[in-house]
């Protein structure tokens, strides 16, 4: 307790005092470098030697040299001293995040409903522009409180598609998707679709297939507004497993009901249609998610950028490829 005590006591200015004198070697002009008086550095190298337990600078002839603990001692204090400016100096801040050197960790927790090119395309930029960060991708889940582990700097950023996002936190917009219907080439639905015969009463008795809600207490989007509009849909198959749902639809006559870009990937490998949904859905919006402990982190918003700009990308490609195969 004795030396948790003395631990408290120590000021930043004595970590300055102390690599001062081990770089000068000497208490005079330790002085003249901190603008202070040979007395009062004096009695500073006194109480450094009680902390450390060592005599630090030692007479050599007439100079002083440092002890080997002294020079074990100075890179430590020098790290603590450099990260001290960046915590409190104006001037450090404003320099802001370097991607190109920076070996800083990302955690990111992530959905992927909006597109299965989405966190590949993350990764790749990421990558291209930071190659020595890291990157950690957290699953959504029931389990996972998406919220405290934000609010703990635990997560920098979630991603996914809400309603309405929670208040609390800072949301950033990353695109909209229109909301249709994923079904397997020889679906009834997609005989009657052209025909306009896939009604809500049709669509609501088809066995569903959806995903496992990403977060605690969720219904999901698509159940939420369903059950806004008193209605409810017969759900025989839920899956954590996302990707893998495109090769349920394909192989059965299950219905998958999500944001038409994500479809779209599927229909050029799988023996899959996409077909228009007959409840009006308001539009999939996906957002990034952040709290106030990291609003102003220089990496952080960084982060969001590109998060941001690849999420533009992606969505920018997909109505090109719509347009192209409408204009077919």
């Amino acid at each position: 307790m004795a030396l948790r005590a003395d631990f408290d006591k120590i000021e930043l200015y004595l970590i300055r005092v102390l690599h001062t004198l081990i770089t000068e070697r000497s208490v005079s002009r330790a002085a003249l470098q901190l603008q202070s008086s040979q007395p009062a550095v004096s009695a500073q190298l006194k109480r450094l030697r009680e902390l450390t337990g060592d005599p630090l600078l030692v007479r050599a002839g007439n100079a002083m040299t440092p002890t080997a603990t002294a020079l074990q001692l100075v890179a430590p204090a020098a790290n603590l001293l450099q990260e001290a400016d960046r915590l409190f100096s104006p001037r450090s801040r404003q320099i802001g995040f370097e991607p190109l050197t920076s070996t800083i960790t990302f955690r990111i927790a992530a959905s992927d409903y909006l597109d299965p090119l989405f966190l590949p395309e993350l990764v790749a930029q990421l990558k291209k522009v930071a190659p020595q960060v890291r990157l950690e991708l957290l699953p959504l889940s029931g389990e996972f409180d998406y919220r405290r582990s934000l609010a703990c700097g635990e997560v920098d950023l979630v991603i996914g598609n809400w309603l309405e996002p929670p208040g609390e936190l800072h949301m950033g917009r990353l695109m909209s998707d229109e909301i249709v219907c994923l079904v397997a080439e020889d679906h009834p639905a997609v005989r009657v679709a052209g025909g306009r015969g896939w009604t809500v009463e049709k669509y609501l008795a088809c066995e569903h297939v959806a995903p496992t809600p990403n977060y605690r207490g969720a219904r999901g989007v698509i159940d939420e507004h369903l059950a806004s509009l008193d209605l409810s849909r017969d759900i025989v198959v839920r899956s954590a497993h996302f990707g893998l749902i495109p090769l349920m639809v394909a192989q059965s006559l299950l219905v998958l009901t999500t944001g038409r870009l994500f479809c779209s990937r599927y229909v050029d490998s799988l023996p899959v249609r996409i077909v228009r949904c007959p409840v009006a859905f308001p539009a999939l919006t996906y957002y990034q998610l952040w709290h106030d402990v990291t609003h102003a982190s220089p990496s952080v918003r960084w982060l969001r950028e590109q998060v941001r700009d690849v999420a533009r990308g992606l969505a920018s490609h997909g109505m090109l490829k719509r347009s192209k195969a409408r204009a077919a």
